[in-house]
């Protein structure tokens, strides 16, 4: 995924156009992306907002005043933008019948088994053998213990066994990762303090308990509340949402497919309803099915025009698209209709894309501004680290992500944040420490290979070893997320690219740019082909992945790599220096060879 979209924005169950108390909606993993829209022109500083939303103001009043300041202009600033209830103590986990129909929307019968979702002991889980091979996901065979060493250790081990098929190793790396996500999971059948008490759906899901990170709390709440009124449809909804951020925010793809039968049972008990509708477009867009997020999103919006949750996820689909003209489209409707820190994120990110980021900076100024909640808080100032990160501001973006973790200590794109501008700024010692923390509570695609380049660029006598382990994981995760519907090519496109087998990584890419055309997806399908010898095939998607303006170093050492091999020089020493001057840490491993290529076209000059 891009790195702006689905890996880090907080997800806020709750509806606010059904009395429930108003989300104070957070974004989007690891790894490698942000939102997507409707297109509608809309204009820079109208006064046509939401009622009830005076407080606030919005995105492109914020862009405007910049411009004006700029121009020599002066003005005032703008404001900131039925079933039984005994299934519901089960242990086993979830089951469907009836599956809805590829397109349709339409949702499917739901099976009395589903509310076992409200109590089971662990989400659901694949076998080693089902993640690669059935798709469907299972609970987990006996593995390692829980500790970080003890399932590198365990890795190590079998790698060490002569590695004699690579199957055996994948699916030894799955029985360890399904241990990893169990550790980290919630109890969901746990005693809450207040389980004995009826609880409503607006008090379970309250936007203070999630600012304050409580969201297990939460979803135990909402299951007491749900045994009390199984066909509270509304409550349904916001479980389903409340998986669906807890499976991003603890790296557990398996609490997608309960996420999608809590949102499925809202829709049998009262179709069309918009807050279930948006859940569903949210659930598609984190399992990468863009097209899908798209359609959800559109069927919500034709329910209520104003939900806030579905005006984001369709800027999170367009753009996911490679739509980026519709995305633009949307994200000022978006703006004009709901103004604030959701939209203020993601009109910074489509400006970003486009190689503003003077406006996109200001922007997500606008929106720290305007947050309040930890989340919202941890979320922007998060994201203001990766601009500056990327734009090779080192201290910059330590300040940004330390303010992000005073906010949440536990939030995950801060915690990778501060690890790379870390490694970037020479801290290597500091920057593996961290990212080992991260991998064992965390074991995604994205820390993962940085943690794997770091022990390969430290080289000590086992550090290959523990590179190679690292790399392993990012393979058991692929396959744990595919077995719970996850599209997980553009990650295994880009991990295997450089460290895994090169067939794969050109499948890959290719599958995933036969869905959507994306700078990210051109990008990765590139460096695929070049890995695999095929420089004049991948010198078109090198140069397609930058003619946005989007200012990625990591773009930039593609093409001028590709550039190199394809027998343009002068272009490649412009790009390869480029990437050096913007981001000279972009990568631990990928900077070095940056530098090697140059010297290399500097002595043949």
């Amino acid at each position: 995924m891009s790195p702006r979209t689905n890996d880090g924005e907080r997800e806020q169950p709750g509806h606010p156009d059904a009395g429930r108390p108003a989300p104070q909606a957070r974004r989007p993993e690891p790894g490698t992306g942000r939102p997507a829209p409707e297109p509608e022109a809309r204009r820079a500083t109208s006064g046509d907002d939401v009622p009830g939303t005076g407080t606030t103001g919005s995105a492109s009043e914020a862009e405007a005043e910049a411009e004006a300041r700029d121009s020599g202009r002066s003005g005032e600033p703008a404001p900131v933008a039925e079933a039984e209830t005994e299934a519901l103590d089960s242990d086993e986990p979830t089951r469907v019948t009836e599956t809805e129909a590829p397109g349709s929307g339409e949702p499917a019968p739901v099976a009395e088994a589903e509310t076992e979702a409200l109590d089971s002991d662990e989400p659901t889980r694949v076998t080693e053998t089902e993640a690669r091979e059935s798709g469907k996901p299972t609970r987990p065979a006996e593995a390692a213990p829980h500790g970080g060493d003890e399932r590198v250790a365990a890795v190590r081990r079998v790698g060490a066994a002569g590695r004699r098929w690579r199957a055996v190793h994948l699916g030894a790396c799955a029985a360890m990762l399904a241990v990893a996500l169990t550790a980290g999971a919630v109890a969901l059948g746990a005693v809450h303090e207040q389980r004995g008490v009826p609880v409503s759906a607006a008090a379970a899901v309250s936007p203070g308990l999630l600012a304050g990170g409580d969201l297990d709390a939460s979803i135990t709440a909402l299951q007491a509340h749900l045994r009390a009124q199984p066909r509270d449809f509304g409550g349904w909804a916001t479980l389903g949402l409340a998986y669906v951020e807890q499976a991003r925010t603890k790296g557990d793809p398996s609490r997608y497919p309960q996420a999608e039968q809590a949102l499925k049972r809202s829709l049998a008990l009262r179709a069309d309803n918009d807050q279930a509708l948006a859940g569903r477009a949210a659930l598609a867009a984190a399992r990468h099915d863009f097209a899908g997020a798209l359609a959800f999103a559109d069927r919500t919006l034709k329910q209520n025009p104003y939900n806030e949750r579905a005006l984001s996820s369709r800027i999170d689909a367009l753009v996911e698209l490679g739509r980026y003209d519709d995305a633009d489209a949307a994200v000022r409707t978006a703006d004009r209709r709901r103004p604030g820190v959701p939209v203020f994120t993601r009109y910074a990110y489509v400006h970003e894309l486009r190689g503003d980021v003077t406006t996109a900076r200001r922007v997500l100024e606008r929106a720290l501004a305007a947050s309040s909640s930890p989340g919202d808080i941890a979320y922007v100032a998060a994201q203001l680290g990766q601009l500056a990160w990327n734009q090779g501001d080192y201290a910059t973006a330590l300040t940004h992500y330390a303010r992000a973790l005073a906010a949440d200590e536990n939030y995950l794109p801060a915690l990778e944040g501060r690890a790379r501008a870390q490694a970037a700024s020479g801290h290597q010692a500091e920057a593996v420490k961290g990212l080992e923390l991260i991998v064992a509570r965390y074991p995604l695609p994205g820390p993962l290979v940085e943690l794997g380049e770091l022990y390969e660029a430290r080289g000590g006598a086992q550090d290959a070893a523990k590179a190679a382990d690292q790399y392993a994981l990012v393979d058991a995760w692929t396959a744990i997320a595919r077995a719970n519907g996850v599209n997980a090519d553009l990650d295994t496109a880009l991990a295997a690219a450089d460290h895994g087998d090169r067939a794969t990584a050109l499948r890959a890419a290719r599958d995933d740019w036969s869905r959507r055309h994306t700078v990210h997806t051109a990008d990765a399908l590139a460096w695929a082909l070049h890995v695999n010898g095929k420089d004049a095939e991948a010198l078109p998607y090198a140069r397609q992945a930058t003619a946005t303006g989007y200012r990625n170093a990591s773009f930039l050492y593609h093409l001028g790599v590709i550039e190199k091999a394809t027998g343009h020089p002068q272009d490649a020493r412009t790009h390869l220096s480029a990437a050096l001057k913007l981001n000279p840490g972009f990568s631990v491993l990928g900077a070095r060879e940056a530098r090697t290529a140059l010297k290399s076209l500097e002595a043949t000059k």
